[in-house]
């Protein structure tokens, strides 16, 4: 595996409008006929992306979604395989022909659970709603299908050979959706994967995430009366106080890039009940997915010595497990030059007035001017985050971007990202990412040359020994991940 960098990906990069180190290889025809279909099919987007947004719904749990998504795309011809991998809300929706390249489109959906917000600058819940789409997911799979199907068109009208496929991801947010359909060979024959996601910002660089397990710890003791009987309890919080404790005592003995983060998601019912049963939730993210793996090793040793301690019974369930992202060059140039041969988004006054309200409530205040300006190129740095879209990058070369859906300044799983996703702001961007999306998928339809290219470096950067191993193991999804403590 290839040696990480330290630098922080997300926040390092300078906002550019340099030229792109390799110009889009589209022709102007091939740009304007795309274009063409995006503009015709923008209004429905907006709408589609309008109506997630109003309905929002969590992980493994965007049955409307879904439903809708497949939709769109059965309009257009797409044949949609639903229920994938064992998940209801997963499928793959195919167009084109057998032979050729195949080109995937990754769509997430879900939203995250806390975030009520209507689509105005200050804060304000919307009654009756509880979740929200803090990451713009609903952004992201609406933009995805608008890309997929001006492709299709495309190819349909030019006689094109190749497939374009666009997945339905479902719980990205710790529900590590990909992950299952990368492990039943869902792409095992694709090509080349296209992703984007929801930002404050215009970028197609590419670098590292973190890989990601995320598991529960759950301890048993015996309740009793805390101040008639204590004597005759056992009690399952202060297992997890002290596996808490000593999860901080292996802090100091961790590779520096290593995150650790919990919360203690059940710790009994009132101060007078010893409780009976108790659950720490946690995460264990690095850059290496064997580091994660020892270390998750190393947390269970933890809540054996808790229980023991405590004269408790433990058990500990894996709940999600994502590589980092292996970044791909080839395709991060190529997509750089598509996002530059974009249209670039420009706002209007009511939408000028709404970012500089909602600045107000940010700690960082970029120029409002930036959202119709691309980032400089780069590759390789690292960032802090976490996706399952990094199991994808190990099975099939993939690329992405980050297109400005939000208000400058505006940090992701927040309140203003999901304002700024209700109105143009959001949908502005999500046109760009679909615009970029298209021209990508085209030029690598058009260039073999590129697939190729693309392919040689993904090999050389997995390594010649690589064997895919998902971190959950052989567990099935965990569908209802976000219903049970």
């Amino acid at each position: 595996m290839k040696p990480f960098v330290a630098s922080v990906f997300a926040c390092s990069i300078i906002a550019s409008s340099s030229a792109s180190t390799l110009a889009s290889g589209l022709s102007d025809d091939i740009r304007s006929q795309l274009d063409g279909y995006i503009a015709s099919y923008e209004p429905r987007m907006r709408e589609v992306a309008h109506q997630i947004w109003s309905r929002p719904e969590l992980g493994y749990q965007e049955v409307n979604t879904a439903n809708l998504l497949i939709s769109e795309l059965e309009k257009y011809g797409f044949q949609v395989e639903e229920g994938v991998a064992g998940i209801p809300t997963a499928f793959v929706a195919k167009a084109g022909s057998d032979h050729g390249p195949v080109i995937a489109i990754l769509a997430e959906m879900d939203a995250l659970p806390g975030f009520s917000q209507d689509a105005v600058p200050f804060q304000q819940p919307v009654d009756g709603i509880t979740s929200g789409h803090a990451c713009g997911h609903h952004l992201f799979g609406t933009g995805s299908v608008a890309a997929a199907i001006a492709v299709a068109l495309w190819m349909k009208d030019n006689n094109v050979e190749g497939q374009i496929r666009l997945y339905g991801t479902p719980a990205e947010e710790g529900g590590s959706g990909k992950v299952y359909m990368v492990r039943a060979g869902l792409f095992d024959d694709v090509d080349v994967v296209l992703h984007w996601h929801p930002g404050d910002r215009n970028t197609a660089s590419q670098g590292w995430s973190l890989a990601n397990v995320a598991v529960k710890v759950r301890f048993r003791g015996v309740s009793a009366h805390a101040a008639l009987s204590p004597e005759r309890g056992r009690s399952a919080l202060q297992a997890v106080e002290a596996f808490h404790h000593m999860i901080n005592m292996m802090r100091e003995h961790v590779l520096q890039e290593t995150r650790i983060h919990y919360i203690v998601s059940n710790g009994g019912a009132a101060p007078n009940v010893v409780p009976a049963f108790a659950e720490s939730y946690l995460y264990v993210r690095n850059p290496d997915p064997a580091v994660v793996r020892d270390i998750v090793a190393r947390i269970e040793k933890a809540a054996q010595g808790a229980a023991l301690g405590t004269e408790t019974e433990y058990s500990m369930e894996r709940i999600s497990g994502v590589y980092s992202v292996l970044p791909n060059d080839t395709l991060g140039h190529v997509m750089d030059g598509n996002l530059r041969a974009a249209a670039p988004i420009k706002w209007d006054d009511d939408e000028v007035a709404f970012a500089t309200k909602m600045q107000k409530t940010l700690q960082a205040t970029p120029p409002l001017s930036s959202v119709g300006e691309v980032e400089k190129y780069t590759f390789g740095e690292q960032g802090y985050y976490s996706t399952d879209v990094g199991d994808v990058s190990w099975v099939a070369p993939t690329v992405g971007l980050n297109t400005a859906t939000w208000v400058p300044g505006t940090p992701a799983h927040s309140w203003q990202a999901v304002a700024a996703g209700g109105i143009g702001i959001g949908y502005k961007g999500m046109r760009l990412a679909a615009e970029t999306l298209a021209f990508t998928a085209a030029e690598l339809l058009q260039s073999p040359e590129l697939i190729d290219q693309a392919k040689a470096e993904f090999e050389q950067e997995r390594g010649p020994d690589f064997t895919y191993s998902s971190l959950i193991g052989d567990r099935k999804p965990a569908l209802d991940y976000r219903l049970k403590n």
